[in-house]
C-alpha cells in the first residue's frame, strides 16, 4: 500500500503554468510558502502560447530577470501585418510603444517557464512539485477548501494542507470541476490547426494575417520556422481531414504561396494541432478557501495572443492582494473578491474586444467564397501610422497592466535587436 505524504503551506497552486509559476515566484519573493503542482515531468507542450507580451517584458524587468529572459531562444517582432486581397495592411505598430518594451518577444514556453521555476527555486518558501496531478480537493465540514490531494510518481499520493487553493490549471480546470463552477460560453466562430513550417531567409519577417476566401492562417516568425495557426469554421476538424491531406496543402499554399516549395514537409495530420478555440468567463471566481485566476477563470480567443499575459498579470494582482493577509494568517473571502474586483474589468474588456473582432472580421470571412478585401477600419490604420499605436498598446499592454509588487529596480528591458 502506498504511502501517502503530507504537506503544511500557506499557498496551494495547481497547474504550473505561466499563471501559476509567476504566483508562485511572487509569492515566495514576498515570504508566503507556496507549493506549485505540476502533473506533468517537464513543460515540454508543442504549440502553447509562446507570446511573451511589453506587459510582461516590462514586469520582467522590474523583478530583475530581463537579462536571463534575453538570454532565452527568442525572436522579437515590432510589428503586425494582414493581407487581404487589395494588398497587405499594417495595423499595429509596437516600436510606437512609449514607456514599454517597444516589441512582443516570442519564446518557447518551456524555456519560459523553466527560467520562472528556476528564480522561484531560489527562495526557501517555493517549492515546485512535478509528476503531481491533484485528484480532489480537500473540505472541511463546512466546505472551506483547505487544500488538495494529489497522484505523484509511481503511484504514491500526497496530501496539501493550505490556507489558500489556487486553480492556475488551464480552461480545462479541474479544480473548477470540483467545485462545480460553471463558466458563461461566448462561443466562437472558429477553431485553430497549429503546424511548423521551414522558414527561408528570403521570406517577410514578423507576425502576418494573411486572409483569402473562406478562409486565414497567422504566420509568426520564429527564425528557423513558422509557425502557422490556421482558422476553420467552429468543429470542422473533422471535415478538413476528410476533405485529405493534399486539400489542405493546396488551401494554406492559396494564402501564404510563398510555402508551396515545403508544404510537402506536411505528410500527415499527425503534424497538425488543434486548438478548440472557447471564450468564456466565471461569475464568481473564489469560493471559501479557493481562488480561481487565468484560463480557470476565463479562457481568451487567440485573436491578440494575449491569454498567457492577462493570466500572469492575474496572478501579479493576487500576489500584491493577497500576500499581507496570508503572511499574517488573516485571509478572508473579501481579500478573495478583491483580486476578482481588480481583474474582472481588463477581462470583460479584452474579451468584448475579441468577441467583436469575431464577429465582425473572423466570421464574415470564413464564410465568403469571394475574395476579402481589408475592412474599411484596417485601411485607415494602415493610411495613418500613428494610429498603429492603439491596437498595439490594446495588445501589447492591454487596459491594466499590473506591476511587481517589490521591484528591483535592477534592470531594464534590452532594446530590439
Amino acid at each position: 500500500m502506498s504511502r501517502t505524504d503530507e504537506i503544511n503551506t500557506d499557498v496551494c497552486v495547481v497547474g504550473g503554468g505561466p499563471a501559476g509559476l509567476m504566483l508562485g515566484l511572487l509569492l515566495a519573493r514576498a515570504g508566503v510558502r507556496t507549493v506549485v503542482l505540476e502533473k506533468h515531468a517537464d513543460f515540454l507542450r508543442d504549440f502553447r502560447g509562446d507570446t511573451v507580451h511589453p506587459s510582461t517584458l516590462a514586469l520582467l524587468a522590474e523583478l530583475g530577470l530581463a537579462e536571463r529572459a534575453e538570454a532565452l531562444p527568442h525572436r522579437k517582432v515590432d510589428r503586425v501585418s494582414l493581407t487581404f486581397a487589395d494588398g497587405t495592411r499594417r495595423i499595429g505598430d509596437l516600436s510606437r510603444l512609449k514607456g514599454w518594451p517597444p516589441y512582443i518577444m516570442f519564446v518557447p514556453q518551456w524555456d519560459f517557464l523553466e527560467m520562472l521555476a528556476a528564480e522561484a527555486g531560489r527562495y526557501d518558501t517555493f517549492t515546485l512539485l512535478r509528476e503531481a496531478e491533484m485528484t480532489t480537493l480537500d473540505r472541511d465540514p463546512g466546505g472551506t477548501v483547505r487544500g488538495v490531494r494529489a497522484r505523484t510518481s509511481g503511484g504514491g499520493s500526497l496530501h496539501v494542507r493550505a490556507a489558500l487553493t489556487v486553480a492556475c490549471d488551464g480552461r480545462s480546470s479541474a479544480v473548477r470541476r470540483e467545485l462545480g463552477l460553471t463558466p458563461v460560453e461566448f462561443g466562437a466562430p472558429m477553431d485553430v490547426l497549429w503546424f511548423r513550417m521551414p522558414r527561408h531567409d528570403t521570406d517577410p519577417a514578423g507576425i502576418q494575417g494573411l486572409v483569402g476566401a473562406g478562409g486565414a492562417l497567422v504566420s509568426i516568425d520564429r527564425g528557423s520556422y513558422w509557425q502557422i495557426a490556421y482558422l476553420i469554421p467552429k468543429g470542422a476538424y473533422g471535415t478538413v481531414v476528410a476533405q485529405g491531406l493534399d486539400a489542405f496543402r493546396t488551401r494554406v499554399v492559396s494564402l501564404f504561396p510563398a510555402l508551396a516549395d515545403r508544404v510537402g514537409g506536411l505528410t500527415s495530420f499527425d503534424d497538425v494541432r488543434t486548438l478548440t478555440v472557447q471564450v468564456d468567463r466565471l461569475r464568481r471566481w473564489h469560493v471559501p478557501g479557493a481562488l480561481l485566476i487565468g484560463d480557470a477563470a476565463h479562457a481568451m480567443s487567440p485573436i491578440g495572443g494575449v491569454g498567457i499575459n492577462l493570466a500572469i498579470q492575474d496572478a501579479v494582482a493576487a500576489a500584491r492582494l493577497l500576500a499581507p493577509a496570508l503572511r499574517e494568517g488573516r485571509l478572508t473571502g473579501a481579500d478573495l473578491a478583491a483580486v476578482q474586483r481588480r481583474r474582472m474589468l481588463p477581462t470583460r474588456i479584452v474579451q468584448n474586444a475579441q468577441r467583436v473582432m469575431q464577429r465582425a472580421v473572423v466570421a464574415p470571412l470564413l464564410r465568403t467564397e469571394k475574395p476579402v478585401r481589408a475592412p474599411l477600419p484596417l485601411r485607415v490604420l494602415d493610411r495613418f501610422p500613428v494610429l498603429q499605436s492603439i491596437p498595439a498598446r490594446m495588445i501589447g499592454v492591454g487596459p491594466r497592466p499590473e506591476h511587481a509588487p517589490v521591484r528591483t529596480g535592477a534592470e531594464r528591458y534590452p532594446a530590439r535587436s
